[in-house]
């Protein structure tokens, strides 16, 4: 496969921080550090791959609270997530000390990503999926050739996002799911922002609240 996926818990929230590595080039990608550099610098390390950049699926601090950090200190961008979360990352330092975080510092993604966009790692591409409901800016990363995506804190196995937290949305989180997720395919597998992989199909048949049969 041209792109691999290394998913390493990081945080006391356990979120599942994902390396991707482009096999071509060595090049990678880190979504979603929320903490715990140490790691994912050993995750870097074992793949013998090169971080050329940030991605960020929503900024929620156990997904975006080392982000400042790793950027300076490795001299990569940060893209992602879309402007609507500009608050959260605003209130990342606020956001630390609620949740007895380390100090998280404020940033200013290198770019904003939109749903249509694509982003690359190495030679390998991404398309990009405003998915709003859990907060205002969360993005998806799908990769069409390998039927993967990193779906962050929108879907899980067996559940979906919180949606209490300012700028959620129930139904908002609902519409991203069945009209942006589901066409994408039943064989499509997702490494979500917290707990185990799982597929749109199998989250269609058996999830309690996006599957086909609570919309008959």
């Amino acid at each position: 496969m041209p792109l691999k996926v290394f998913v390493t818990p990081v945080t006391p929230f356990e979120q599942n921080c994902s390396v991707l590595v482009c096999e071509r080039t060595r090049r990678a990608a880190v979504i979603d550090p929320g903490g715990d550099l140490d790691r994912i610098r050993a995750v870097l390390q074992k793949a013998d791959a090169t971080l050329e950049k940030i991605l960020l699926t929503h900024a929620h601090i156990d997904h975006a609270g080392a982000t400042a950090v790793l950027a300076r200190e490795e001299d990569v961008r940060i893209e992602g997530p879309q402007q609507g979360d500009a608050f959260w990352i605003e209130g990342l330092p606020e956001q630390s000390r609620m949740f007895s975080f380390a100090e998280a510092e404020t940033f200013t993604p290198d770019r904003w990503l939109e749903n249509g966009d694509t982003v690359t790692v190495g030679e390998c591409s991404l398309e990009v999926y405003h998915c709003p409901g859990h907060t205002p800016g969360h993005v998806v990363f799908f990769s069409r050739e390998q039927r993967f995506a990193i779906v962050g804190d929108v879907l899980f196995a067996g559940s979906i996002g919180r949606t209490d937290l300012p700028g959620g949305d129930h139904q908002q989180l609902l519409e991203s799911i069945r009209g942006r997720l589901w066409p994408l395919g039943d064989d499509v597998v997702f490494v979500p922002g917290h707990g185990p992989r799982s597929s749109f199909g199998r989250e269609r048949q058996s999830n309690p609240f996006v599957g086909d049969a609570q919309f008959a």
